[in-house]
């Protein structure tokens, strides 16, 4: 099973706008170089402190086009607060096994299921139509860098 990266996105604390990247760092037990879970920003980092599950977060573009098509919306990419955005694979087969990107390795650790946050933050829609589609949370195990276009192979 394999997919490339179509979009890298971070941002710098919580509630700012996702800022797009073509390359990003990618640190084992930290996460995306400069991204708020990286630092210790992100809206949820104090209560999920040392949780592998908040390293990186992936979600299909196939399922964000079909979000919008579906409830006649026009959000972008980065409006779902995900780090990266695939194409070609299915993220939910990757819970609880070893993937890479790139030469990153890392570890599907659960789905990431929408909340009522990010309900607030982007479109109420997104928690009742999003459920088992909400991508894909993943420990970080190697670092190097990854870049748009760079394949993910599960």
């Amino acid at each position: 099973m394999s997919g490339k990266i179509k979009y890298i996105f971070i941002a710098t604390s919580s509630g700012e706008p996702m800022q797009s990247l073509n390359v990003a760092s990618i640190v084992s037990g930290k996460g995306i170089e400069g991204d708020r879970y990286y630092t210790g920003l992100g809206t949820f980092s104090e209560k999920l402190k040392g949780n592998p599950a908040v390293e990186i977060s992936l979600i299909e573009i196939e399922e964000i086009d079909k979000f919008n098509s579906n409830h006649n919306q026009q959000l972008d990419y980065g409006d779902f607060r995900r780090n990266i955005v695939t194409e070609g694979i299915k993220l939910n087969n990757l819970v609880g096994k070893i993937f890479y990107i790139g030469n990153v390795k890392l570890k599907g650790i659960r789905l990431c299921e929408p909340c009522s946050h990010l309900a607030e933050t982007v479109n109420q829609l997104v928690l009742p139509h999003l459920v088992g589609r909400g991508g894909l949370r993943a420990q970080i195990i190697s670092t190097n860098k990854i870049k748009i276009g760079e394949s993910i192979n599960g």
